[in-house]
Protein backbone atom coordinates (compact mmCIF):
# COMPACT_ATOMS: atom_id res chain seq x y z
CA UNK A 1 0.00 0.00 0.00
CA UNK A 2 2.96 1.86 0.67
CA UNK A 3 4.39 1.57 -2.44
CA UNK A 4 1.31 2.14 -4.57
CA UNK A 5 0.57 5.31 -2.93
CA UNK A 6 4.05 6.44 -3.46
CA UNK A 7 3.59 5.71 -6.76
CA UNK A 8 -0.01 7.71 -6.95
CA UNK A 9 1.97 10.62 -5.16
CA UNK A 10 4.75 10.88 -8.36
CA UNK A 11 2.39 10.62 -10.98
CA UNK A 12 0.74 13.57 -9.34
CA UNK A 13 3.45 15.39 -9.37
CA UNK A 14 4.68 14.74 -12.75
CA UNK A 15 1.12 16.14 -13.54
CA UNK A 16 1.34 19.49 -11.90
CA UNK A 17 4.67 19.75 -13.70
CA UNK A 18 3.19 18.89 -17.10
CA UNK A 19 0.19 21.53 -16.29
CA UNK A 20 2.64 23.89 -14.87
CA UNK A 21 4.58 23.58 -18.09
CA UNK A 22 1.85 24.07 -20.31
CA UNK A 23 0.83 26.98 -18.78
CA UNK A 24 3.11 29.13 -18.68
CA UNK A 25 3.14 29.76 -22.41
CA UNK A 26 -0.30 30.95 -21.48
CA UNK A 27 0.52 33.00 -18.70
CA UNK A 28 3.28 34.75 -20.76
CA UNK A 29 1.20 35.95 -22.82
CA UNK A 30 -1.76 36.83 -20.81
CA UNK A 31 0.46 38.72 -18.62
CA UNK A 32 1.40 41.60 -20.55
CA UNK A 33 -2.27 42.31 -21.37
CA UNK A 34 -3.57 42.32 -17.35
CA UNK A 35 -1.23 44.60 -16.81
CA UNK A 36 -2.18 46.96 -19.87
CA UNK A 37 -6.36 46.06 -18.90
CA UNK A 38 -4.64 47.05 -14.87
CA UNK A 39 -3.13 50.21 -16.37
CA UNK A 40 -5.93 51.39 -18.35
CA UNK A 41 -8.48 51.12 -16.05
CA UNK A 42 -6.57 52.41 -13.41
CA UNK A 43 -5.77 55.59 -15.84
CA UNK A 44 -9.79 55.90 -16.59
CA UNK A 45 -11.27 55.59 -12.98
CA UNK A 46 -8.04 58.22 -11.08
CA UNK A 47 -10.01 61.17 -12.28
CA UNK A 48 -13.42 59.60 -11.22
CA UNK A 49 -11.83 58.67 -7.50
CA UNK A 50 -10.12 61.61 -7.28
CA UNK A 51 -12.83 63.94 -6.92
CA UNK A 52 -14.47 61.78 -3.80
CA UNK A 53 -13.23 63.53 -0.66
CA UNK A 54 -11.88 61.76 2.71
CA UNK A 55 -15.45 62.67 4.00
CA UNK A 56 -17.19 61.14 0.92
CA UNK A 57 -14.78 58.33 1.33
CA UNK A 58 -16.31 57.51 4.91
CA UNK A 59 -19.78 58.27 3.89
CA UNK A 60 -19.40 54.85 1.42
CA UNK A 61 -17.35 52.89 3.88
CA UNK A 62 -20.27 53.22 6.44
CA UNK A 63 -22.90 52.93 3.65
CA UNK A 64 -21.35 49.05 3.11
CA UNK A 65 -20.22 48.45 6.34
CA UNK A 66 -23.99 49.07 7.09
CA UNK A 67 -25.55 47.19 4.20
CA UNK A 68 -23.32 44.10 5.44
CA UNK A 69 -24.88 44.21 8.82
CA UNK A 70 -28.31 44.20 7.38
CA UNK A 71 -27.60 41.06 4.96
CA UNK A 72 -25.84 39.07 7.91
CA UNK A 73 -28.05 40.16 10.94
CA UNK A 74 -31.22 41.04 9.38
CA UNK A 75 -31.12 44.80 11.19
CA UNK A 76 -33.46 47.00 9.56
CA UNK A 77 -32.18 50.15 11.08
CA UNK A 78 -28.75 49.07 8.93
CA UNK A 79 -30.58 49.02 6.02
CA UNK A 80 -31.85 52.28 5.97
CA UNK A 81 -28.58 53.79 7.15
CA UNK A 82 -26.67 52.03 4.16
CA UNK A 83 -29.49 53.58 1.84
CA UNK A 84 -29.22 57.02 3.53
CA UNK A 85 -25.74 56.76 2.79
CA UNK A 86 -26.24 55.64 -0.82
CA UNK A 87 -28.93 58.48 -1.32
CA UNK A 88 -26.14 61.10 -0.09
CA UNK A 89 -23.08 59.34 -2.32
CA UNK A 90 -25.93 59.58 -5.23
CA UNK A 91 -27.60 63.07 -4.92
CA UNK A 92 -24.34 64.66 -5.30
CA UNK A 93 -22.71 63.39 -8.40
CA UNK A 94 -25.14 66.08 -10.56
CA UNK A 95 -23.07 68.74 -9.00
CA UNK A 96 -19.98 67.92 -10.54
CA UNK A 97 -21.52 67.97 -14.05
CA UNK A 98 -20.61 71.22 -16.16
CA UNK A 99 -17.97 74.18 -15.77
CA UNK A 100 -15.64 71.65 -18.62
CA UNK A 101 -16.12 74.47 -21.42
CA UNK A 102 -15.61 76.98 -18.63
CA UNK A 103 -12.60 79.43 -19.86
CA UNK A 104 -10.87 81.75 -16.98
CA UNK A 105 -8.45 84.94 -18.01
CA UNK A 106 -6.55 86.77 -16.05
CA UNK A 107 -5.50 90.52 -16.82
CA UNK A 108 -2.91 92.85 -15.14
CA UNK A 109 -2.16 96.36 -16.26
CA UNK A 110 0.35 97.46 -16.03
CA UNK A 111 2.34 94.63 -15.18
CA UNK A 112 5.41 96.40 -13.70
CA UNK A 113 4.94 98.83 -10.84
CA UNK A 114 7.01 100.35 -7.97
CA UNK A 115 6.99 98.98 -4.59
CA UNK A 116 4.49 100.80 -2.85
CA UNK A 117 1.35 100.88 -5.76
CA UNK A 118 -1.22 98.86 -5.71
CA UNK A 119 -1.40 95.82 -8.38
CA UNK A 120 -4.72 95.92 -10.06
CA UNK A 121 -6.09 92.90 -11.73
CA UNK A 122 -9.19 91.38 -13.09
CA UNK A 123 -10.40 87.92 -13.12
CA UNK A 124 -12.95 87.08 -15.56
CA UNK A 125 -15.19 83.53 -16.81
CA UNK A 126 -16.80 83.12 -19.56
CA UNK A 127 -19.35 79.66 -19.99
CA UNK A 128 -18.98 78.32 -23.22
CA UNK A 129 -20.86 75.29 -23.19
CA UNK A 130 -24.77 74.45 -23.87
CA UNK A 131 -25.70 74.19 -20.87
CA UNK A 132 -25.50 76.53 -17.38
CA UNK A 133 -22.42 75.80 -15.14
CA UNK A 134 -23.12 75.70 -11.77
CA UNK A 135 -21.71 78.13 -9.12
CA UNK A 136 -18.30 77.13 -8.10
CA UNK A 137 -15.47 78.60 -6.02
CA UNK A 138 -12.43 80.58 -8.09
CA UNK A 139 -9.16 80.57 -6.83
CA UNK A 140 -6.20 82.68 -7.74
CA UNK A 141 -2.38 82.65 -6.32
CA UNK A 142 -1.09 85.46 -6.11
CA UNK A 143 2.57 84.53 -5.12
CA UNK A 144 2.41 82.97 -1.68
CA UNK A 145 -0.97 83.68 -0.86
CA UNK A 146 -4.16 84.06 -2.48
CA UNK A 147 -7.41 85.32 -3.45
CA UNK A 148 -10.86 83.45 -3.29
CA UNK A 149 -14.30 84.72 -5.01
CA UNK A 150 -17.31 82.87 -5.62
CA UNK A 151 -18.93 82.23 -8.89
CA UNK A 152 -22.55 82.15 -9.74
CA UNK A 153 -24.32 79.96 -12.28
CA UNK A 154 -23.66 81.40 -15.79
CA UNK A 155 -25.67 80.32 -18.16
CA UNK A 156 -24.65 79.21 -21.76
CA UNK A 157 -22.59 82.26 -23.39
CA UNK A 158 -22.61 84.43 -20.47
CA UNK A 159 -19.37 85.55 -18.49
CA UNK A 160 -18.52 86.95 -15.00
CA UNK A 161 -15.71 89.23 -14.29
CA UNK A 162 -14.07 90.12 -10.72
CA UNK A 163 -11.47 92.76 -9.82
CA UNK A 164 -8.85 92.27 -7.19
CA UNK A 165 -6.12 94.75 -5.77
CA UNK A 166 -3.14 93.82 -4.22
CA UNK A 167 -0.73 95.93 -2.22
CA UNK A 168 3.07 95.34 -3.35
CA UNK A 169 5.18 96.21 -0.06
CA UNK A 170 8.67 94.68 -1.56
CA UNK A 171 10.46 94.15 -4.49
CA UNK A 172 10.32 91.25 -6.28
CA UNK A 173 8.29 88.97 -8.75
CA UNK A 174 4.79 88.04 -8.23
CA UNK A 175 3.75 84.89 -9.78
CA UNK A 176 -0.29 85.17 -10.58
CA UNK A 177 -1.96 81.82 -11.62
CA UNK A 178 -2.83 79.63 -13.04
CA UNK A 179 -6.71 80.51 -11.23
CA UNK A 180 -8.50 77.15 -10.20
CA UNK A 181 -12.10 76.45 -10.16
CA UNK A 182 -13.61 74.02 -7.66
CA UNK A 183 -16.82 72.06 -8.00
CA UNK A 184 -18.21 70.32 -5.67
CA UNK A 185 -21.48 69.73 -3.08
CA UNK A 186 -23.01 71.09 -0.67
CA UNK A 187 -22.08 68.19 1.69
CA UNK A 188 -18.52 67.96 0.75
CA UNK A 189 -19.05 64.65 -0.71
CA UNK A 190 -17.38 65.25 -3.90
CA UNK A 191 -14.44 67.67 -4.79
CA UNK A 192 -12.96 68.40 -8.60
CA UNK A 193 -10.19 70.95 -9.26
CA UNK A 194 -9.40 72.39 -12.51
CA UNK A 195 -6.81 74.82 -13.21
CA UNK A 196 -7.43 77.13 -16.10
CA UNK A 197 -5.69 80.09 -17.78
CA UNK A 198 -2.46 81.12 -17.80
CA UNK A 199 0.49 82.23 -15.31
CA UNK A 200 1.13 85.64 -14.97
CA UNK A 201 4.58 87.51 -13.84
CA UNK A 202 4.34 90.90 -12.04
CA UNK A 203 7.93 92.75 -11.65
CA UNK A 204 7.71 94.48 -8.44
CA UNK A 205 10.82 97.24 -8.81
CA UNK A 206 12.18 98.78 -6.06
CA UNK A 207 12.02 102.44 -5.09
CA UNK A 208 13.92 105.06 -7.41
CA UNK A 209 15.53 108.76 -6.81
CA UNK A 210 15.56 111.03 -9.56
CA UNK A 211 19.53 111.93 -10.51
CA UNK A 212 20.96 114.42 -12.60
CA UNK A 213 22.77 113.33 -15.54
CA UNK A 214 25.56 111.33 -14.88
CA UNK A 215 28.90 112.58 -15.86
CA UNK A 216 31.36 109.56 -17.05
CA UNK A 217 33.99 111.88 -18.18
CA UNK A 218 33.33 111.52 -21.90
CA UNK A 219 32.32 113.60 -24.34
CA UNK A 220 29.66 112.72 -26.83
CA UNK A 221 29.96 112.88 -30.25
CA UNK A 222 27.67 111.97 -33.10
CA UNK A 223 29.35 108.37 -33.02
CA UNK A 224 28.84 108.02 -29.73
CA UNK A 225 31.20 108.88 -26.48
CA UNK A 226 34.63 109.25 -27.50
CA UNK A 227 37.26 107.68 -24.84
CA UNK A 228 40.46 108.26 -24.42
CA UNK A 229 41.78 105.17 -26.53
CA UNK A 230 43.74 105.84 -29.77
CA UNK A 231 42.53 104.57 -32.42
CA UNK A 232 43.34 104.80 -36.42
CA UNK A 233 39.91 103.47 -38.10
CA UNK A 234 37.22 105.95 -36.15
CA UNK A 235 35.75 109.80 -36.91
CA UNK A 236 36.80 111.60 -34.11
CA UNK A 237 39.95 113.47 -35.13
CA UNK A 238 42.12 113.88 -31.93
CA UNK A 239 46.24 114.46 -33.54
CA UNK A 240 48.70 114.23 -36.09
CA UNK A 241 51.98 111.77 -35.96
CA UNK A 242 54.67 110.59 -37.51
CA UNK A 243 53.94 107.76 -40.22
CA UNK A 244 54.93 104.39 -39.25
CA UNK A 245 55.38 101.56 -41.38
CA UNK A 246 52.33 99.61 -41.80
CA UNK A 247 50.19 102.73 -41.10
CA UNK A 248 47.20 102.91 -43.60
CA UNK A 249 48.10 105.37 -46.43
CA UNK A 250 44.88 106.61 -46.53
CA UNK A 251 45.01 108.34 -43.04
CA UNK A 252 48.21 110.07 -44.13
CA UNK A 253 47.73 113.95 -44.21
CA UNK A 254 49.22 115.16 -47.51
CA UNK A 255 48.56 119.14 -46.21
CA UNK A 256 50.52 118.83 -43.64
CA UNK A 257 53.37 116.23 -44.71
CA UNK A 258 53.95 118.92 -47.27
CA UNK A 259 54.53 121.46 -44.55
CA UNK A 260 56.73 120.14 -42.26
CA UNK A 261 59.09 118.02 -44.98
CA UNK A 262 57.99 114.34 -43.36
CA UNK A 263 54.87 111.79 -44.13
CA UNK A 264 52.29 112.78 -41.13
CA UNK A 265 49.35 110.60 -40.28
CA UNK A 266 46.14 110.80 -38.84
CA UNK A 267 45.06 109.84 -35.72
CA UNK A 268 41.72 109.33 -34.02
CA UNK A 269 40.06 108.80 -30.67
CA UNK A 270 38.19 105.67 -30.15
CA UNK A 271 34.80 106.53 -30.08
CA UNK A 272 31.82 104.17 -28.23
CA UNK A 273 28.36 104.12 -26.44
CA UNK A 274 28.48 105.17 -22.78
CA UNK A 275 27.81 101.91 -20.97
CA UNK A 276 26.65 101.86 -17.25
CA UNK A 277 27.05 98.55 -15.60
CA UNK A 278 25.75 98.33 -11.98
CA UNK A 279 26.64 94.89 -9.97
CA UNK A 280 25.01 93.80 -6.64
CA UNK A 281 26.50 92.25 -4.09
CA UNK A 282 24.54 89.26 -3.51
CA UNK A 283 25.87 88.05 -0.61
CA UNK A 284 23.30 88.99 2.77
CA UNK A 285 26.42 88.84 5.02
CA UNK A 286 28.20 91.24 3.56
CA UNK A 287 25.03 94.23 4.84
CA UNK A 288 24.40 95.11 8.29
CA UNK A 289 20.08 94.48 7.84
CA UNK A 290 18.19 93.28 5.14
CA UNK A 291 17.23 96.67 4.63
CA UNK A 292 20.33 98.06 3.70
CA UNK A 293 20.42 95.17 0.29
CA UNK A 294 16.75 96.67 -0.30
CA UNK A 295 18.80 99.82 -0.34
CA UNK A 296 21.43 98.83 -2.64
CA UNK A 297 19.41 97.67 -4.87
CA UNK A 298 17.17 100.64 -5.22
CA UNK A 299 20.36 102.91 -5.91
CA UNK A 300 21.24 100.20 -8.59
CA UNK A 301 17.55 100.77 -9.94
CA UNK A 302 18.09 104.79 -9.76
CA UNK A 303 21.42 104.46 -11.49
CA UNK A 304 19.80 102.54 -14.35
CA UNK A 305 16.83 104.43 -14.96
CA UNK A 306 19.06 107.91 -15.27
CA UNK A 307 21.51 106.08 -17.14
CA UNK A 308 18.31 104.80 -19.64
CA UNK A 309 17.39 109.08 -19.78
CA UNK A 310 21.17 109.79 -20.22
CA UNK A 311 20.84 107.51 -23.41
CA UNK A 312 23.60 104.78 -22.09
CA UNK A 313 23.50 101.35 -22.45
CA UNK A 314 22.78 99.55 -19.24
CA UNK A 315 23.88 96.42 -17.87
CA UNK A 316 23.28 94.57 -14.29
CA UNK A 317 24.15 91.79 -12.09
CA UNK A 318 23.66 90.18 -8.82
CA UNK A 319 24.24 86.48 -8.14
CA UNK A 320 23.15 84.55 -10.87
CA UNK A 321 20.69 87.41 -12.35
CA UNK A 322 22.45 89.11 -15.28
CA UNK A 323 20.52 91.88 -17.75
CA UNK A 324 22.19 93.76 -20.83
CA UNK A 325 21.09 96.58 -23.05
CA UNK A 326 17.33 96.42 -21.89
CA UNK A 327 15.53 99.00 -23.27
CA UNK A 328 12.83 100.86 -20.70
CA UNK A 329 11.12 99.47 -17.57
CA UNK A 330 12.05 96.22 -18.51
CA UNK A 331 15.68 97.08 -17.32
CA UNK A 332 14.49 96.99 -14.05
CA UNK A 333 13.28 93.62 -13.94
CA UNK A 334 16.29 92.28 -13.01
CA UNK A 335 16.36 94.18 -10.43
CA UNK A 336 13.14 92.39 -9.35
CA UNK A 337 14.68 89.24 -10.21
CA UNK A 338 17.44 89.43 -7.96
CA UNK A 339 17.30 87.67 -4.56
CA UNK A 340 19.97 87.62 -1.75
CA UNK A 341 22.12 84.32 -2.05
CA UNK A 342 25.70 83.32 -1.52
CA UNK A 343 27.91 84.28 -4.77
CA UNK A 344 31.66 85.66 -5.31
CA UNK A 345 31.15 89.41 -5.97
CA UNK A 346 34.60 88.86 -8.26
CA UNK A 347 32.76 85.92 -10.12
CA UNK A 348 30.15 87.75 -10.62
CA UNK A 349 32.10 91.27 -11.90
CA UNK A 350 34.06 88.69 -14.16
CA UNK A 351 30.96 87.56 -15.70
CA UNK A 352 29.72 91.53 -16.11
CA UNK A 353 33.24 92.00 -17.93
CA UNK A 354 32.25 89.14 -20.00
CA UNK A 355 28.93 90.04 -20.65
CA UNK A 356 29.72 93.35 -21.37
CA UNK A 357 32.90 94.23 -22.30
CA UNK A 358 32.14 97.83 -23.86
CA UNK A 359 31.35 98.96 -20.14
CA UNK A 360 32.62 102.60 -19.64
CA UNK A 361 31.51 103.11 -16.05
CA UNK A 362 30.96 100.06 -13.60
CA UNK A 363 29.25 100.78 -10.14
CA UNK A 364 29.79 98.26 -7.59
CA UNK A 365 27.17 98.08 -4.44
CA UNK A 366 27.96 95.93 -1.37
CA UNK A 367 27.32 96.47 2.83
CA UNK A 368 29.90 97.35 5.55
CA UNK A 369 31.26 93.57 5.82
CA UNK A 370 31.89 92.66 2.46
CA UNK A 371 36.01 91.91 1.96
CA UNK A 372 37.51 95.49 0.74
CA UNK A 373 40.10 93.15 -1.53
CA UNK A 374 37.57 91.34 -2.67
CA UNK A 375 36.04 94.87 -3.60
CA UNK A 376 39.07 95.75 -5.20
CA UNK A 377 39.68 92.83 -7.32
CA UNK A 378 36.28 92.96 -8.71
CA UNK A 379 36.67 96.25 -9.79
CA UNK A 380 39.64 95.27 -11.44
CA UNK A 381 37.68 92.60 -13.51
CA UNK A 382 37.31 95.47 -16.12
CA UNK A 383 39.84 97.36 -18.00
CA UNK A 384 41.52 100.18 -16.88
CA UNK A 385 40.18 102.52 -19.21
CA UNK A 386 36.69 102.07 -17.52
CA UNK A 387 35.50 104.16 -14.53
CA UNK A 388 34.91 102.02 -11.65
CA UNK A 389 32.41 103.29 -8.36
CA UNK A 390 32.17 101.32 -5.17
CA UNK A 391 29.43 101.98 -3.35
CA UNK A 392 28.33 100.59 0.52
CA UNK A 393 25.27 100.94 2.01
CA UNK A 394 25.51 100.80 5.47
CA UNK A 395 22.22 102.42 7.84
CA UNK A 396 24.64 103.08 10.68
CA UNK A 397 27.04 105.33 9.13
CA UNK A 398 27.46 109.02 7.84
CA UNK A 399 27.26 109.90 4.11
CA UNK A 400 30.79 109.88 2.83
CA UNK A 401 33.52 109.56 0.53
CA UNK A 402 37.07 108.39 0.27
CA UNK A 403 39.34 107.08 -2.81
CA UNK A 404 41.37 103.95 -2.67
CA UNK A 405 43.75 103.93 -5.32
CA UNK A 406 41.99 103.86 -8.58
CA UNK A 407 38.31 103.19 -6.91
CA UNK A 408 36.43 105.58 -5.66
CA UNK A 409 34.35 104.27 -2.55
CA UNK A 410 31.00 106.04 -1.41
CA UNK A 411 29.09 105.45 1.92
CA UNK A 412 25.05 105.42 1.90
CA UNK A 413 22.95 105.18 4.78
CA UNK A 414 19.74 106.11 2.74
CA UNK A 415 18.62 106.30 -1.44
CA UNK A 416 17.68 110.21 -0.32
CA UNK A 417 21.70 110.69 -0.12
CA UNK A 418 22.61 109.63 -3.55
CA UNK A 419 22.08 112.58 -6.10
CA UNK A 420 24.15 114.53 -3.35
CA UNK A 421 26.72 112.03 -3.55
CA UNK A 422 26.72 111.83 -7.28
CA UNK A 423 27.37 115.28 -7.47
CA UNK A 424 30.81 114.88 -5.66
CA UNK A 425 31.61 111.63 -7.13
CA UNK A 426 30.95 112.30 -10.74
CA UNK A 427 31.33 115.76 -11.17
Amino acid sequence: MARARGGFGRRTMAMRLRLRAAARPVVARVAPVAAVTRRTSARLLQPWLAVVTRLGWAVLALGVAAWILAWQLGWVEMAVFAAACGLIVLVGLPFLVGGSNLTVSTAVDPQRVTVGEALVGELSAENHSRIPAHSMQLDLPIGAAGLTFDLPPLLPGKSHAELFVVPTERRGVIVVGPPRTTLGDPLGIYRREASRGDVLEVFVHPKVTPLEPLGAGLIRDLEGNSSQHVSMSDLTFHALREYVPGDDLRHVHWRSTARHGKLLVRQYLDTRRSHLTAIVDSNADSYRTENDYETAMSVAASLLVRALQDGYDVSFLSGDVAMSKAVGRPALDACSRAKAMTASMVDVASRGAQLAPETSLVVLLTGPHANFLSLQRAATQFGVEVGRLAMRIDSQVAPGIRSTGDLLVLSLAELSELPSMLKVALP
